[in-house]
């Protein structure tokens, strides 16, 4: 639900399919993406649900620093430029619900 991801924050999330994802809210709009860096192929966060830097401006790699735009989840600083997070394609319903499409 769009109540459970605030402004500027990110939300981990498990999927059935053994994928981690992760949605996070900017200005109003959701984005999702899998929870792997690029360049070392790890999980993203250092605690849980901490995506982002520390003035919420960046999703942010804890292992080496990364930093990628929130839009489009372009690497922006760090040994992964010009290389990307893998999205996930969402739509946010008008019940609030947020909902996943995902490769059969």
């Amino acid at each position: 639900m769009t109540e459970d991801i605030p402004e500027r924050e990110a939300r981990a999330f498990d999927l059935d399919n053994g994928d981690k994802i992760f949605i996070t809210q900017r200005d109003g709009s959701f984005f999702a993406y899998q929870n792997l860096c690029p360049h070392l192929q790890v999980e993203l966060e250092f605690l849980e649900n901490q995506f982002l830097d520390r003035e919420q401006e960046y999703i942010e790699c804890s292992t080496h620093g990364a930093l990628f735009l929130v839009e489009s989840g372009e690497c922006v600083s760090g040994p992964c430029q010009g290389q990307a997070l893998e999205k996930v394609v969402i739509s946010v319903h008008s019940d609030g619900g947020i909902y996943l499409a995902l490769d059969a």
